[in-house]
This record gives C-alpha cells, structure tokens and sequence, in this order.
C-alpha cells in the first residue's frame, strides 16, 4: 500500500512537472545548447516636416568573446587589444576568469576594424552589426533631438520621448554548440529578422530652425548674454517650427564624461526653466480687459478711455511705478493702445485690479499658466502663478505687467499667440507623424484645440494694437516694411534669494506676422545682456532678422 502510494505521488509529480514546466525547462535545456548573435535593429531616423533627415544611423558593429570558446586566450587578447585599443590584461584577465559566458570588447566600431579583426579568424570571437547615431546638423536643435545611450536606447529629447517608435525590435543569429560554448559541426543556424523602428516626422522646419540657430548665436555673442533662446511657431496650429537655446553641444560629440555640463547644455530652457517675463505678458492682461468690455463688463476699460498719467501708484502700502520717469510727456492721456506703445506699468495695474482677482484668473488660467501646456516633451515646467485664494492686490497688480509671475517660455508663446489667432489655444506639438518603417504607412497627427481664450473679435483688435506697438511703439526695431508685424517687447529684472538683482535683466521679444492672420510667432529671450538690456533693442531686432529670413525662406510677397 505505501509503495502504491509513493509510486502515485511521483507519478503526480512527474505529470505536473511535465505540464506546468514543460515548456520552461524545454527552453532551458535549449538555451544550453544555442547560442544567440544579436542584429540590432536600424534605429527609426527623425525628420523635419519636409522630410529631411536630422537624425538617422551609420553602421558600426560590436565585438564580444565566449570565452569557452576560445582556443588561444593570450593570443586572442593580443589581437583585440591591439585593434581595439582596449587593455590585453584586462580582456585576458575576462577570458580566463570563467565567471561570464560572453564578454564585450568593443561597441560602435567602424567596417576597417572589422575587416581586420575577420583576417585573423579567431575561434570565440564574433561581432555583430549595431547602428551608431548620426546627426545631420551637428549641434543645431540638440536639446530637442537629445542623445542615445552606447546602446542605442533615448536617453533625453525626442529621443526618449518617442523611443518606443523609434526603437524597433532586434533579431538574432542562433546556431548550436556544445557543451562549452563551441559551434558544432552540423550546427543549424536560425535567422530572425530585426524590424526596423519607425520614422518620426517633426513638425520642425529645418530651414527656419537654422536661421533661428544663426540670429540667437549672433545676439549671444554680441550681447555677451548668459544664455539666450527662441521659439518659433505657427499661432493657426501651434505647430512648432524652430526651436533654439544656446549655449549647446554637439549631437556627434556628446560630453558624456562630464555630467554637470552635458546637464547644462542638455537642458531644453523653454520648455523646462521659468522666469519673470515683464512687459510680454501685458499682451494677456490686454487680451482679459478687451474681452471683458467686449463682454459687457462695465469695470473693464474701453478701447478709447484715457489712463490716468501718473507715474507712481501704492497698492497695499506697495509703490508700483513705471520703467519710465513720464518726463516726456508720452505716457500722459494714453489709451490702451498707446499704453501698449509705451509698456506703461500703472495702467496694466488699473486693469487688472479693476478686473479683480477672480476675473482676471478666469483668463490666466485659460491662458495656460500655472500650469503645463501639454507639449510632447519631457520634463515640462509648470511655471508659477499666486494661488487665487492667497493673491493680494499688490501681487495683482504686479501680474498685471508681468512681474509676481514666472512663465516658461513655451507658456508665454502659445498664450501670446491664442491672444492674437482668435483666440485659440492648441496644444503645443512636436511630432507630425509616424512614418512605418517600409515608408508605406503615415499617421498624422492633427492640432487639438485646448480651450477658446477670447473672442475672435478681441482678438483681431488686441492684434492690430500689438502691431502698433511695432510701427510706432517700442517694437518699432522688428519693423518690417511691407509687412504687418506686431508684438511686444519685455524688460524684467532678475530676483536672486528674494532681492533684485543689481544689473541682471531677461530682455525678451514676442512677435507676429503678419498681424491680421499671424502664420509665423516668434518669442526671443535674452537671459543677461551686457551694456544695453532693453527688449525693445536687445530682443526685437533678432525677430525681424529671423522673420526677413523667413520671407526669404518662404518666399513670401509683401502684405502691404
């Protein structure tokens, strides 16, 4: 009876082995008797919305040794040292340690190496082709496009945004051997196929970007600024059509032994760095006042009321007071248009005070801040905006003209270009479409209208206002003639641990053209100018040069 017993409990036992580990020790004893060489698969290249490609591969191959197999360890370490440029001791001191089944020697080396490295015909050693990333324009769009790791995976950018696209899936090489490691005589070898990754299509335009990249190298160098960026972007779509922050690096050349920098010159500063924006963002407190008397609201300000010309206001106790000494005269019976000429301070305070707390979030909030807009991009910066339940009226009347307020720069371009489309907000993109890797297949990817900020009416008059400011006001250095350019330049003072600090200004930029159907937007920012740092000069002049370039580009006919 106990034998019966225990004759059933191994047969049990050898059935649920069987069937519930079948397939797992089958692959198992495989493994021990295969072995793999890998094909990496070609990495999906990244264009620009033409086309071009920005980010493709060049073939290199990577150089591994079983040491099982190998017959000659000191003869084998010789070789490959002296090829590879690795150190002979250490690469035997692998072979013989017996501790590792493969061991690599070397990743990313050219055909030649390979070449001669098959001349020898060493037992054990075997190499594999991988793909080593190559970019076409060198540092131009780096912190957008990123970098891959030795491996070949997105390790920042569009890169690691959309590496799943991007990656493929690899195939392999599987023959048999024994025991050791050694290929048998009558070995069957397996091929699968990698699958190469798909193209990803941005919505960049090569062209603009390296015009972009020309003007904001220009403006660093002779404003002997700290850092210094540019957005451009279509305000019909809120496609993203240049990209720029400078300083940079190289894509082909990437510091990768010195971390501090490569973090430095990696980061992509519009989209994940704030700062106080100063007279730009009037254009959003002009924007909420047009609408609001559009709308009936009799504490908003029409278009013909005369500010009054004071040059000092105190709000809780807090003086409030102009760029501008008002000894000129200009900034006395002004409209809201010549208020915008003028970037006068006190009367973006009587705006938005008189809006009031609760009317004026309404519109921040619509406009993106405090918030992210919801780019494809990683590491996206939420800016800073004083929750409405703690805002007192001098930080109200402060946001009015930009300052108690820190915006990125994506933030600030997509509000200011909602604020003059017709008031709509899309969501910022990067990518275009996906391209299959046989080139027959194309998703495209269409614009998403987030929210309606203001009226298209408000709309067209805050617009024809902004292109004022550029005739006549202090824009008039992105004047074009022949063509309706609007905007509004920006003067704000940096804070270093809650104090101004002396002599360190962001001197910015934000324009349009042309103004009655904007197409093309531009934000310039100028972290630290030295010498002169007023936005009007130091900003504006960078937007009509890209701009004019554009016109060249496009080869766009005059408006007027």
């Amino acid at each position: 009876m106990a034998i019966t017993f225990v004759f059933c409990l191994i047969a049990a036992r050898l059935i649920y082995v069987q069937l519930a580990w079948g397939a797992e020790l089958k692959f198992k004893a495989s493994d021990q008797w295969n072995r793999e060489i890998p094909i990496i698969a070609a990495r999906g290249v990244i264009s620009d919305r033409n086309g071009e490609i920005i980010a493709g591969n060049r073939t290199t191959y990577s150089v591994f040794v079983r040491p099982n197999a190998v017959q000659n360890a000191e003869y084998a370490a010789t070789v490959l040292a002296g090829i590879f440029s690795v150190d002979p001791q250490s690469i035997l001191k692998k072979i013989d340690g017996g501790k590792v089944s493969e061991v690599t020697v070397a990743r990313q080396v050219d055909k030649e190496s390979i070449e001669k490295l098959v001349s020898y015909d060493i037992a054990g050693v075997y190499y594999s082709r991988d793909n080593t990333r190559s970019y076409s324009y060198n540092d131009a769009l780096c912190q957008v496009l990123g970098f891959t790791s030795s491996d070949g995976s997105g390790l920042s950018g569009i890169e690691k945004y959309y590496d799943r696209i991007l990656s493929g899936i690899d195939g392999e090489i599987t023959y048999s051997t024994d025991i050791v490691g050694i290929e048998t005589e009558n070995s069957v070898v397996v091929y699968k196929e990698a699958c190469a990754g798909d193209e990803v299509r941005l919505t960049i335009d090569m062209d603009i970007q390296l015009a972009a990249e020309d003007a904001m190298k220009s403006v660093y160098n002779s404003s002997k600024a700290k850092a210094v960026s540019c957005v451009v972007l279509n305000p019909q779509n809120f496609d993203i059509l240049a990209m720029v922050n400078y300083p940079s690096y190289d894509l082909n050349n990437v510091p990768r032994n010195d971390n501090e920098l490569l973090n430095s010159l990696s980061r992509n500063h519009l989209v994940s760095d704030i700062y106080e924006p100063g007279s730009t963002f009037k254009v959003v407190t002009a924007a909420a006042n047009i609408e609001e008397y559009l709308s009936g609201n009799n504490k908003a300000f029409s278009n013909s009321y005369i500010f009054n010309g004071s040059r000092t206001r105190t709000v809780d106790g807090t003086k409030i007071k102009c760029w501008s000494d008002h000894s000129n005269g200009k900034h006395s019976n002004q409209t809201l248009s010549s208020a915008l000429n003028n970037s006068c301070n006190p009367c973006f305070t009587d705006m938005a005070l008189s809006l009031g707390s609760q009317t004026f979030y309404k519109y921040l909030n619509s406009f993106g801040f405090g918030n992210v807009t919801g780019l494809d991009f990683n590491g996206e910066a939420l800016g800073m905006l004083v929750p409405q339940t703690a805002v007192r009226d001098c930080d109200l009347a402060r946001i009015g003209f930009g300052q108690t307020v820190a915006v990125t720069g994506i933030q600030l371009a997509c509000a200011v270009a909602a604020a003059v489309n017709g008031g709509n907000y899309y969501v910022p993109h990067l990518l275009k479409s996906v391209v299959s890797a046989d080139g027959k297949k194309t998703e495209e990817f269409k614009p998403v209208l987030k929210n309606k900020v203001i009226s298209e009416k408000a709309s067209n008059i805050l617009a024809e206002m902004l292109e004022g400011v550029v005739k006549e006001g202090s824009g008039k250095h992105a004047y074009i003639e022949g063509y309706k350019v609007g905007g509004k330049t920006g003067t704000a003072q940096k804070y270093e641990d809650g104090h101004v600090a002396q002599g360190k200004y962001v001197s910015s930029f934000a324009g349009f053209f042309p103004a009655d159907r904007p197409e093309y937007l531009a934000l310039i920012i100028v972290d630290e100018p030295q010498g002169t740092y007023y936005g009007s000069a130091v900003a504006a002049p960078v937007a009509k040069e890209i701009f004019e370039d554009i016109i060249k580009i496009k080869n766009l006919e005059r408006y007027e």
